[in-house]
């Protein structure tokens, strides 16, 4: 098993050789990596099982479990994820402007690769493939580490990987995976500084508070989803429960789910009996304010401030009845976490006011915020998605993993 201060300077390294890279030996890199996760699905999924049997040993609940899952369907859609990323225009390298100044220097500004990127994240496999392809893609390093639920899985997807970089003659210490799983390697990556260029934390909001407090490397915070679906009172109400029921069950562990549900006071007696019965056939439990409680009867569960905070990755939501397009913007500013939130309206204005008001990473009118996604977005895979506003936000994809230089040609000019 290798230490975390081996891999730190096996990919501190490698970086030096995928920065220099160009696209047609980054691709042909990522065709090998697709093609040998799809010969190896049995070996994939068995490790999967024993990820899932310890996991459900555990007591880790469904929605957990669902993030952990890998099936030969989902694996083959991670391998076409990576050929996604392939196909993609090559960032690095790319020259932003250029201008000529008055004493003649030409200066302009360049994309080049971040350099190492630490990715922490928690029971998802299907990361460890993602984030790796877009880091090798943006010319840069990886060192990922994954929680022990999910373990198994991606040392299996790890190893596959820097055996397809090797077969193409590259480094394999371009994609590392931490092998111990404790909680002091996690703390000593988030001070790796000299090592790594930027630490990306993926996962619950307990893992994201405990990197953003406690890094010493920079950060860029992804965030947790505590996503908002508004209904108007000029919704369609039937294309209103369709967007409900796709963003709340089509996949419920996942951030950008909905977990809040607003309607408009004038809509809400025909609305919430339709959001019910769209909602029964997955169980949901509703969480609702006394109006709510009013018109859906005993089949909701009083509502508390902690709920319209609640990101519950579950078969559960909080509904509140509001009176105003003003009311919900500020509910929902006063509670999201800067994720995806929704408007349902037939009203070009409440859309353009909603669309401009809110203060979300994505924001959309009469769609599901389950789009927020990079691959969606047309990205390929994701890192992440941002939830802050300093150098990314929202769907983290190739560009989001680049920075930038200055370049300046001169003739001789001095100062």
């Amino acid at each position: 098993m290798r230490d975390l201060q081996t891999i730190a300077e096996g990919a501190r390294a490698a970086k030096r050789i995928t920065a220099r890279l160009g696209a047609t030996e980054k691709n042909r890199a990522l065709e090998a990596i697709a093609s040998a996760l799809e010969s190896n699905t049995d070996t994939i999924l068995s490790a999967n099982k024993a990820d899932i049997t310890l996991a459900r040993e555990n007591g880790l609940n469904d929605g957990l479990i669902d993030r952990l899952t890998l099936t030969e369907t989902r694996i083959f859609a991670i391998a076409e994820g990576v050929r996604q990323v392939a196909a993609l225009d090559d960032p690095v390298g790319e020259v932003l402007w250029m201008k000529t100044r008055p004493n003649g220097l030409r200066i302009g500004q360049k994309r080049v690769p971040m350099g190492v990127i630490g990715i922490i994240y928690e029971a998802r496999p299907n990361v460890t493939v993602d984030a790796a392809a877009l880091c090798f893609k943006a010319g840069s390093a990886c060192i990922l580490r994954v929680g022990k639920e999910a373990f198994r899985s991606s040392l299996c997807l790890a190893e596959l990987m820097r055996g397809a970089l090797e077969s193409c003659g590259l480094p394999a210490d371009a994609i590392n995976l931490v092998e111990d799983t404790s909680r002091e390697t996690a703390n000593q990556m988030m001070r790796l500084n000299g090592y790594l260029d930027v630490l990306i934390p993926r996962g619950g909001a307990g893992l994201i508070r405990a990197v953003v407090e406690n890094a010493t490397v920079p950060v860029i915070e992804t965030g947790t989803g505590n996503c908002h679906i508004y209904v108007d009172e000029s919704a369609d109400l039937s294309k209103a429960a369709a967007i409900l029921k796709n963003a709340k069950c089509q996949r419920i562990s996942v951030c950008n789910a909905a977990e809040s549900l607003l309607v408009h006071a004038a809509v809400a007696g025909q609305f919430l009996p339709l959001a019910a019965e769209a909602l029964a056939p997955d169980h949901v439990r509703l969480h609702g304010c006394a109006r709510t409680c009013e018109i859906l009867g005993d089949t909701v569960i009083p509502a508390t401030e902690e709920d319209y905070a609640q990101e519950y990755l579950d078969y559960e939501i909080s509904v509140r009845v509001v009176d105003s397009l003003d009311e919900a913007i500020e509910h929902i500013n006063t509670y999201n976490t800067g994720h995806s939130e929704c408007i349902v309206t037939e009203s070009y204005t409440a859309a353009e006011r909603f669309l401009d008001e809110v203060d979300a990473a994505a924001v959309y009118a009469n769609a599901s915020t389950r789009f927020t996604d990079g691959f969606e977005f047309g990205f390929g895979a994701e890192i992440g998605i941002s939830t802050q506003k300093l150098h990314a936000r929202g769907p983290m994809g190739l560009e989001a993993l680049t920075s930038t230089k200055y370049i300046i040609y001169g003739s001789g000019q001095i100062r």
